[in-house]
């Protein structure tokens, strides 16, 4: 064979090739955005807190589009303009220039791994830069507020006071401390119980004590996923000396935290385990392609149950009431059904659900405002008050 024919024959390889690898690539973005119905959306993604379902179903419609926009562009575009490029050059100076692209596709990502290393925390995800109230990093739960300090932040253009006490309790201001002697109603969880976005009194922790005459401990700490606040209430409750109930939070569409690993977290024995350390890369990939299987979407459920139950077993070791509340934006969708369902409704959680009108949440925010809050109050602290006359009459009748 001449050296001519040689080439011929090493160039149509090559764009043979480099065709069938781009064609096999967009056949399976097309596959994959055919395939990516609705049901399979639900098994696979989870609901987000800060996008409403139907936000959340159009992000995804866009997605199957844009997989399968991609798939036809490598196909019928892409695939014979490379086949172009790949005929027309030698077949030596092709694979060096494929190389060298992908050589500095590869010292980019090295270069962003050490920035980013550098410049972030696993906690960075869940405290934008000096955002009030301040965090600091905590060897055990992850994070915890700065405590004895107060910070202020404009809100949906309201101004807006987080005073926290010197045990990381939010309270009205700093001259007030939480008395830990006192009878209290202990509230665990993240930023809704912690009241974001709401002036002290405002907040679901003070208006409920306000309704049943009782103080109240705020204990919930932004960015919380159930196995932290849990883990944050077994710290705290003992030095509680008259615990009266303790009211935690789940709600379907932050269930997603639970399944996090990149901070300090709990097995589903409720055994604690340190922080998965990633590359970063990876974490900004999962945190924008947020897909779970179905193996850990049944983890995470069988743990958040697990650590629920032991939130109301240590609750009532103490004396207190357990409860869970579980507020409701607008519909619930077939996700957040499946997800209440399984972990509330079938072990027997007590919780009270709380509908509320989807036009309740802060300005430019999907965190509950004042309305919202009130009305969450409300619901616990009548559920709280039944609770009570019950245990004062199974006393008396004893």
């Amino acid at each position: 064979m001449t050296e001519s024919a040689e080439h011929s024959s090493s160039q149509r390889l090559l764009r043979m090739g480099v065709e069938t690898v781009i064609g096999i690539a967009g056949i399976l973005l097309l596959a994959g955005a055919s395939a990516a119905d609705q049901h399979w959306w639900d098994r696979h993604f989870l609901p987000v807190f800060f996008f409403s379902r139907d936000k959340y179903v159009l992000g995804e419609w866009l997605a199957r589009l844009a997989c399968g926009a991609a798939g036809t562009a490598l196909i019928f575009f892409i695939r014979p303009m490379i086949g172009r490029l790949a005929r027309r050059m030698p077949a030596r100076e092709f694979a060096t220039g494929a190389a060298r692209i992908l050589l500095a596709i590869g010292l980019a990502f090295v270069a962003s791994e050490f920035v980013l290393d550098r410049h972030f925390t696993f906690a960075a995800a869940e405290s934008e830069n000096r955002e009030e109230p301040l965090r600091r990093p905590d060897p055990k739960l992850g994070w915890v507020f700065a405590a004895q300090r107060t910070g202020h932040a404009m809100v949906g253009g309201r101004a807006i006071a987080y005073a926290i006490d010197p045990l990381g309790y939010r309270v009205r201001d700093n001259k007030t401390a939480v008395n830990t002697s006192l009878p209290t109603i202990l509230f665990t969880g993240e930023s809704i119980i912690a009241g974001y976005g709401l002036n002290w009194n405002e907040t679901i922790p003070a208006q409920v004590g306000a309704a049943l005459g009782v103080k109240s401990a705020n204990m919930a700490v932004f960015g919380y996923a159930n196995d932290q606040a849990y883990l944050r209430l077994a710290t705290e409750l003992p030095r509680f000396r008259q615990p009266v109930a303790v009211v935690s939070l789940f709600i379907p569409s932050l269930f997603v935290r639970n399944l996090e690993d990149d901070r300090p977290h709990l097995d589903p024995e409720t055994g604690w385990k340190p922080a998965v350390r990633r590359l970063w890369l990876s974490s900004i990939l999962r945190f924008f392609v947020p897909y779970h299987s179905e193996a850990d979407m049944e983890r995470g459920i069988g743990a958040t149950r697990t650590v629920l139950a032991a939130t109301a077993v240590l609750a009532r070791q103490h004396g207190a009431i357990p409860l869970v509340v579980d507020p409701q934006f607008g519909p619930e969708g077939p996700v957040e059904r499946m997800l209440r369902r399984r972990i509330l409704d079938e072990p027997g959680i007590d919780y009270v659900r709380v509908a509320l009108d989807p036009s309740w949440h802060l300005k430019g925010d999907l965190h509950p405002d004042p309305r919202a809050a009130h009305a969450i109050a409300m619901a616990i602290a009548a559920r709280l008050k039944a609770g009570l006359q019950q245990s004062a009459l199974n006393q008396q009748s004893r």
